[in-house]
């Protein structure tokens, strides 16, 4: 039986840089009750960058609060639980431009969020001329920024593809204070994407995530891409039994 709505909101223009990273590293981040999840035998984390709009926290608008930028870095569980395998999210920090939103996902979900001012460019492609897409937050001691272009039409994400691993994931799991897991179901189409191009990430990794992600996130990335988004659905978390 699906919980509540506890969100709805458009998540719009994502740019996903994708980094190939040893397991190890992320061995005390599962929650309880999940395994890491894996392409072609590879684990990955992600930077994504994204728009958040039009957000309604249990139907209703929040004046000052509908329209903002958000900056995660993730990667990806899997577990078995009714019958099927759930593919989710597990986030490591994730950055939003307002401290009232931050609150609000510690409290709800104890997802490390943080407030730090933040700023966005969208310029989307049109025949004969290419797009871009960056996202900027300043994390004290400068701007930092994750950036790609991206030509032509988007196209639908292939199945069984890297893609696929990335943006196709319905779950977020969190883990808790107590050592439990909080899990909660993200509902949305599947997306059209544009391949990226030139992606770029200029950010200052040991501050913000540690040095145990430095090795990873400066290499370049093993995949990238542009996602269009959509309109989603959050539903309520629920503890995992």
């Amino acid at each position: 039986m699906k919980t509540p709505l506890f969100l709805t909101a458009a998540w719009r223009n994502l740019v996903m840089l994708n980094y190939e990273i040893d397991p190890a590293l992320l061995a005390s981040r599962v929650p309880r009750g999940t395994e890491l999840d894996s392409f072609d035998g590879r684990t990955f984390v992600s930077v994504v960058g994204f728009l958040f709009l039009d957000t309604r926290v249990l139907g209703v608008p929040i004046p000052l609060h509908r329209d903002f930028e958000e900056l995660n870095l993730r990667f990806y569980v899997r577990r078995e639980a009714e019958g099927e395998i759930r593919r989710g999210v597990v986030f490591v920090k994730e950055i939003v431009p307002r401290a009232a939103i931050a609150w609000v996902a510690r409290t709800v979900y104890n997802e490390n969020y943080v407030a730090m001012p933040m700023r966005h460019h969208v310029r989307l492609p049109v025949p004969g001329g290419d797009g871009r897409v960056e996202y900027s937050w300043d994390s004290g001691s400068r701007w930092n920024r994750v950036s790609a272009r991206m030509a032509g039409p988007p196209e639908p994400i292939a199945p069984g593809s890297h893609e696929e691993l990335v943006a196709e994931h319905y779950w977020g799991y969190a883990a808790q204070r107590d050592g439990g897991t909080v899990e909660y179901e993200v509902e949305h189409p599947p997306w059209r994407v544009w391949r990226a191009l030139d992606p770029a990430l200029d950010c200052d990794v040991s501050r913000l995530y540690g040095d145990e992600f430095l090795p990873a996130l400066s290499t370049a990335p093993a995949s990238a891409f542009v996602a269009e988004g959509s309109e989603i659905v959050v539903r309520q978390g629920r503890r995992m039994g």
